[in-house]
């Protein structure tokens, strides 16, 4: 196994061990960007590490994310990335490694990947919300980048198509914190605007899954089942939060065996929000 092939490897291991909401190790995936998706969740995935870890202070978290936004800058650049510093992960280099040729092969913006850095920055120094706008724009950087990158990265550049996943990456980021209201308290954070409840929250997180819902059709092939089994799962969710009264303190919101019929069906069953004219994938 060649040294890039290696990188990858460990790039999808990481995946596989953390996956979330997002679409990043799921046999539904393409098999050709996976691995590209995996890196990129890799080095998302170390620098959110980082942002939450307790044992640091919060000057020295800030400086772990500063450190990782110049190994970004440096693979970019198309430098070599340097061995690991103090509190780094073992395997910085292995993830940069992969980053920098998936960054390069697939010409993707590295401002979306500094967006997602100012994201996790932003968690170590904020730990409330007073407004829906301040969550939004939260959203914009913590998740939007990552829907985009997806896009990017299986050949589809189009500004319609980046609006609907950004309405799917924020609903699927909100969904999170709502399921997690209970864990994030105990780490001191609480992303529920003080301006509403958790109702209200709810539901406007589903209408940004609804307006995001012809993403799931606009692409092809095997994303698009990918896609479409993550917009049912995180709405299922968000029933599961109405079920419970949205009390997520008393049992936290989760999918079990028992969704799998419910889901299979409105997989199988699923029907276009609006006609869709197929998007060829731009030229790589």
């Amino acid at each position: 196994m060649s040294d890039l092939a290696a990188a990858y490897a460990r790039c999808e291991r990481i995946a596989r061990e953390h996956y979330e909401n997002f679409p990043v190790a799921s046999l539904l995936m393409p098999p050709s960007i996976r691995p590209h998706v995996a890196a990129v969740y890799a080095f998302a995935r170390a620098a959110d590490d980082f942002a939450d870890e307790g044992s640091h202070s919060a000057d020295r978290r800030i400086e772990l994310l500063e450190g990782w936004s110049a190994r970004l800058r440096a693979v970019a650049a198309a430098r070599a990335p340097q061995a690991p510093g103090r509190d780094e992960p073992p395997a910085a280099i292995e993830i940069f490694q992969a980053l920098g040729n998936t960054i390069a092969e697939k010409s993707l913006p590295v401002s979306l990947f500094e967006d997602l850095l100012s994201a996790f920055r932003q968690d170590v120094i904020v730990c409330r919300y007073a407004t829906w706008t301040d969550v939004l724009d939260y959203c914009r950087r913590s998740a939007n980048p990552v829907g985009r990158l997806v896009l990017r990265i299986a050949g589809y550049r189009d500004d319609r198509m980046d609006v609907w996943s950004d309405a799917i990456c924020t609903a699927l980021q909100l969904t999170n914190f709502w399921q997690d209201l209970s864990i994030d308290t105990r780490r001191g954070r609480f992303y529920l605007p003080a301006d509403m409840g958790l109702a209200d929250a709810v539901d406007r997180t589903r209408r940004l899954f609804e307006a995001g819902r012809p993403l799931c059709d606009a692409v092809s092939g095997r994303l698009r089942y990918e896609l479409r089994a993550v917009w049912l799962g995180g709405t299922r969710i968000l029933d599961r939060l109405r079920a419970a009264d949205y009390d997520p303190w008393a049992r936290r919101p989760t999918l079990t065996a028992r969704d799998a019929p419910s889901l299979a069906w409105r997989f199988c069953t699923w029907r276009p929000s609006s006609p869709m004219q197929r998007r060829t994938p731009a030229a790589r």
